[in-house]
């Protein structure tokens, strides 16, 4: 096994965590979790929402792309390996910055699932209230 130079950077969503380490390179090749992007999300829009970082970021070098993705569901995962491959792009190109900055890519979505809380149904739904 060679020692490849490579730049790695976590990405989150909810409770979804994507660890994305690109490697310079000149055939771009693409894994998520050992499998291909297309065997891996099923939907377009999930592939769609993998790829922006790179398709709208523009970097001029070409790169090879291992990400590892666990916990959440698979649209959190897709937008946890987006924000990854946007601050690892970020790291190895300064002037993509903007661009990705501009595009909401860097920014963690800190949207998360409200606690249940004691005495109700859900986070805020209450039990049906009865006069008698």
């Amino acid at each position: 096994m060679t020692k490849e130079k490579y730049i790695e950077a976590i990405g989150r969503r909810k409770t979804s965590t994507a660890r994305v380490r690109i490697f310079e390179s000149a055939k771009p090749t693409f894994t998520i979790n050992d499998k291909d992007p297309k065997d891996y999300f099923k939907t377009d829009i999930e592939k769609g929402i993998v790829m922006d970082a790179i398709v709208k970021g523009k970097p001029s070098k070409k790169f090879s792309f291992t990400v590892k993705v666990s916990g959440g569901g698979t649209h959190s995962q897709a937008e946890a390996i987006r924000h990854g491959l946007a601050r690892a792009l970020v790291a190895s190109e300064e002037g993509l910055r903007i661009a990705v900055k501009k595009l909401g890519f860097l920014k963690r979505d800190p949207r998360a699932k409200e606690r249940r809380k004691f005495g109700l149904k859900k986070a805020r739904k209450a039990p049906q209230w009865s006069k008698r």
